[in-house]
């Protein structure tokens, strides 16, 4: 089985590319939260088990991370792509 690891930091508009974010910043959010990416990721299809305690390398608290399970057919960067534009209409 196939786990994608996935943090806020790759979806958050107050982060430069080089900071984390993973996507462009049309798609980039402020301070999104791992419910929200969790949620998100249902509505792509996969299932998603949320990691409280889990930090990123590149911040210093921890927000957390979803991992995503059964992406064995897709790239992770089409599947960050596919969470940011849920995580956009999550948010309106």
């Amino acid at each position: 089985m196939v786990e994608n690891v996935v943090y806020p930091a790759y979806f958050d508009a107050d982060r430069s590319r080089s900071e984390g974010r993973r996507v462009p910043m049309d798609l980039a959010i402020e301070e999104p939260t791992v419910d929200e990416i969790a949620k998100a990721v249902q509505q792509v299809g996969y299932d998603a088990v949320i990691e409280r305690e889990k930090t990123y390398s590149r911040e210093f608290k921890p927000r957390g991370a979803v991992v995503v399970r059964g992406t064995e057919d897709t790239a992770k960067n089409d599947l960050v792509q596919a969470i940011a534009a849920y995580l956009g209409v999550i948010r309106e």
